[in-house]
């Protein structure tokens, strides 16, 4: 197991923390919402987030890209 950061960004609207903050927890239990990194953008229409999850295995980490990509408040996965 490792720490692993993960990009997201959306809109900054309402609830997108929360709704990241959960995908990350179902897919790392142990997920430390509170060191989850916020940045907004320079006109504040979007907000960037660093996910850093423990990383168990390889499927663990394709599955997570793809919750996070397929939601619909995420623009980019990095």
């Amino acid at each position: 197991p490792s720490a692993f950061p993960i990009k997201v960004m959306g809109l900054a609207a309402e609830g997108f923390v929360q709704a990241m903050t959960e995908i990350a927890l179902r897919f790392d239990p142990g997920f430390d919402s509170a060191a989850l990194e916020q940045r907004p953008s320079s006109g504040g229409k979007y907000l960037g987030l660093t996910l850093t999850v423990t990383a168990t295995s390889r499927e663990q980490l394709d599955a997570l890209y793809r919750a996070l990509g397929t939601h619909p408040m995420v623009k980019v996965v990095l």
